[in-house]
């Protein structure tokens, strides 16, 4: 019955106005707004919701990932657009993580959300 459906992705903020300025203003993605909840419209068709929830508490894990061809050109194009990047004891002082696996960098949206993006040959 689930198998042909088209399922998609939601996680929570605590503030939908601040969520549509960072989404769409600082990281250039497509968003729409309706019944007071937002839709990315991901690359690939894949569309998130992002819905409002007063007692919200950030995610533990990261929730979003996007890939892209060079990390370091990421973090930079992040950084130009104020966005801070997580550190961590084993990132370097960038922010990557280069202690194997795709390199990585996290950051957060406005309502603590952690959110990635990681260096693939395929971006």
């Amino acid at each position: 019955m689930l198998k042909d459906s088209r399922a998609f992705s939601g996680f929570s903020v605590d503030d939908i106005a601040a969520a549509k300025e960072f989404y769409a203003a600082v990281l250039g993605l497509e968003v729409s707004e309706a019944n007071g909840m937002l839709t990315l419209h991901l690359a690939g068709g894949r569309d998130t919701i992002i819905y409002p929830k007063p007692d919200h508490t950030p995610a533990t894990y990261t929730i979003l990932n996007f890939p892209v061809a060079d990390i370091g050109a990421a973090v930079d194009w992040l950084a130009s657009r104020g966005v801070a990047i997580e550190h961590y004891p084993f990132t370097d002082p960038r922010g990557v993580n280069r202690q194997g696996g795709p390199l990585i960098a996290w950051f957060t949206d406005p309502a603590g959300n952690v959110l990635s993006v990681l260096e693939l040959a395929s971006a």
